[in-house]
């Protein structure tokens, strides 16, 4: 078993039980996932209060690169949604440091990927469109739903994009967790098969050993596109997250 777990790509995604708990006939157990989302959010926090404690007049790479992330989403934020945006700097850097981290930590051995699972991703997705519905309605009322039909769009024309837009808008979760969800699951079952071939060939002996070089240059190079689709997904979930915000900002712009 323990041999046919270090060649089996799903057994990475597996969800155990760490400490099993019960509630009223509610599984509520903490399983490894709880645990990387926990070490998670530490591993953030702890970078950017490091890096940001000692403020020196002359910047560390540490506190560099925490300022560097603080400005590039702030940028993102208010390009995306206008100065009004900024409001929202909190909940989206959060949401970017937690994509990034995960999908960071994932890539080290024997570390679980929370990002892979749909349930993580779909629970941020709802969570970023919870926001927009209730700060959109709150704001503007019945004026939020402007959003689903544009100003400029032909009287006869507004029943049908009016129909397009509340399907698109009720896609948004799908597609924004689905995305992610793929992208880490994918890279990750593509990385475990080819570092089982290095395996399953090297125990072949001298010629298996010569056949595994191709497998090992493949699977450091998907290393190297696992850290920048890594990086590239907390992107976009943070851009689409910006864009959908400026929707409840300016409904019907």
């Amino acid at each position: 078993m323990a041999a046919a777990d270090k060649v089996d790509p799903i057994h990475q995604f597996h969800i155990n039980k760490i400490v099993p708990i019960e509630i009223g006939g509610y599984d509520l157990s903490f399983t490894n996932s709880s645990l990387f989302m926990v070490v998670t959010v530490v591993v953030a926090s702890a970078f950017l209060y490091l890096a940001t404690s000692g403020r020196h007049l002359v910047p560390t790479r540490w506190q560099s690169s925490a300022e560097l992330t603080y400005e590039f989403i702030a940028n993102m934020l208010k390009d995306s949604a206008g100065s009004q945006g900024m409001r929202f700097f909190p909940f989206v850097f959060s949401l970017f440091m937690f994509v990034l981290v995960a999908n960071l930590l994932g890539l080290f051995p024997y570390f679980f990927t929370v990002t892979s699972h749909i349930i993580v991703t779909f629970a941020l997705s709802v969570l970023v469109i919870g926001v927009v519905l209730v700060y959109g309605l709150a704001k503007h009322g019945l004026g939020f739903f402007k959003l689903f039909a544009p100003s400029g769009v032909p009287a006869i024309l507004i029943p049908l994009v009016a129909i397009i837009e509340v399907v698109s808008f009720l896609s948004r979760p799908v597609s924004l967790s689905v995305r992610l969800f793929a992208n880490m699951l994918a890279g990750h079952i593509t990385l475990k098969v080819f570092a089982g071939f290095i395996v399953s060939l090297g125990a072949l002996g001298g010629v298996g050993v010569a056949g595994a070089v191709l497998p090992l240059i493949m699977t450091v190079a998907i290393t190297g596109l696992e850290v920048l689709v890594a990086c590239l997904q907390a992107y976009v979930f943070a851009i689409l997250t910006c864009m959908y915000l400026n929707d409840a900002l300016h409904p019907g712009h």
